[in-house]
């Protein structure tokens, strides 16, 4: 191809590009809102998050099996403050529906942070040597509670910043990340 032609043809598709793809242009910026659904949830953080309408997911227990319920909040709050609010327990309406904790009396827990998609959960007092029987129930709502976040992959357990072995639903010891499947056995049905 001649270099005349070659060049004509480069300015002939540059011209194309720059003109644009065809992306109407509007006199204002205007606020673009995300398709319905669960793909649309806010996260922490999230300056737009304030204006929307989230899902919580906390996990407890009802008839000594793992159960989520879901509490509307205005936006999802950051790991460590979603914790305190499954810590603080089922609220009256989750109590009339049978809804307990096995937190209380089992693990202390003091936070939690996230670090690449891994929710550290710092434990102090009781945790691994505990001997209480609703122990794997109370790791169990802590596990499936974090991983129910778009952000959160998994969850690691520590005491005084070294890993902690925590059980499994099988009663096996782990100090790998966890997720909610290692905890499949214990989750009631609907």
């Amino acid at each position: 191809m001649p270099a005349m032609t070659r060049r004509a043809l480069i300015v002939a598709l540059t011209a194309l590009l720059l003109t644009g793809c065809g992306v109407p242009v509007d006199d204002a910026p205007r606020r673009v809102s995300g398709r319905p659904g669960p793909h649309n949830s806010p996260v922490a953080g999230d300056a737009d998050s304030m204006a929307g309408r989230a899902n919580e997911s906390l996990c407890f227990v009802r008839d000594d099996r793992l159960g989520t319920v879901v509490r509307r909040v205005d936006y999802l709050p950051d790991v460590d403050t979603h914790l305190r609010h499954l810590l603080a327990g089922p609220g009256n309406t989750e109590r009339d529906a049978g809804y307990t904790s096995a937190l209380t009396g089992t693990a202390s827990v003091a936070g939690a942070r996230l670090s690449g998609g891994v929710a550290e959960v710092e434990v102090g007092g009781a945790g691994d040597e505990t001997g209480r029987s609703d122990q794997i129930l109370a790791f169990g709502q802590i596990v499936c509670t974090l991983t129910s976040r778009a952000d959160v992959h998994g969850v690691t357990f520590r005491r005084d910043g070294q890993p902690l072995d925590v059980p499994r639903a099988d009663g096996s010891l782990s100090r790998l990340p966890l997720t909610a499947i290692d905890y499949a056995p214990l989750i009631g049905r609907r």
